[in-house]
């Protein structure tokens, strides 16, 4: 999820993550198909250049930002429209679940596509595409609960019990890392039995497959991981 010289990318900067935030606020806020339009723009944000788990990390924490911001003044409304917040940022938050475990599977699919055209990445750059890719789920469930923590009163009681339930019952991306790392592990024996074709990196090959989701033009192989995976609203 680096660049070819090693360096961390700098997508996600502070200013496109500011505008992410805005655009969730205003997505969560207009209450139209929250999980798509949160889905389709953290894509969007993931698949504008190679990526880093820095700069994932910013995507995630404006993704929620924003969603958390979309809620707030509804919250301190009737019972029925707080309960109705709590449903938005539900969606907004496996909006984001889903997008995360699309990245998963583009990795997959960008190992899997390599193999098949007899390129291997070398031994390093499965090493760390697989170590990024098992620390990504603890990261979203971190800043879920870094959101709950920087929230005052029941918007960040909502991100507190949604973080809980996902933590007791799987995300989305947890089952997608599970299926790439198994992959990227079966290359890994088989790695530098075949030259490393130069050139070919696993963070390039990724972002090419995530700026093909973001545009909504990934095969058929890819559309089929769209997780059906909604955290459920808890009670309170």
């Amino acid at each position: 999820m680096r660049n070819e010289t090693g360096e961390s990318s700098k997508s996600a900067s502070p200013r496109d993550a500011k505008e992410l935030e805005a655009d969730v606020r205003r997505a969560v806020e207009q209450g139209e198909d929250i999980q798509e339009n949160v889905r389709r723009l953290t894509l969007m944000a993931l698949g504008a250049e190679p990526l880093d788990l820095e700069a994932m990390r910013r995507t995630m924490s404006a993704v929620v930002h924003g969603a958390r911001d979309g809620i707030q003044q509804q919250m301190h409304q009737t019972a029925t429209q707080a309960q109705e917040a709590r449903t938005k940022i539900a969606e907004a938050v496996a909006g984001l679940d889903s997008a995360l475990a699309q990245f998963a599977e583009a990795s997959k699919l960008a190992v899997e596509e390599a193999a098949g055209q007899a390129r291997k990445f070398s031994d390093k750059e499965l090493t760390r595409t697989r170590d990024d890719l098992q620390s990504l789920e603890a990261l979203f469930l971190d800043t879920l609960h870094g959101s709950a923590s920087a929230a005052k009163g029941q918007a960040g009681d909502a991100l507190r019990d949604l973080a809980h339930h996902l933590k007791q019952n799987g995300t989305a991306v947890g089952g997608q890392i599970k299926d790439a790392v198994e992959t990227i592990g079966r290359q890994m024996t088989t790695a530098g039995l075949v030259p490393l074709e130069a050139g070919i990196q696993l963070a390039r090959a990724s972002s090419d497959l995530l700026r093909k989701i973001a545009a909504g033009v990934l095969t058929a192989a890819a559309d089929r991981v769209k997780p059906d995976h909604n955290p459920k609203k808890s009670d309170g």
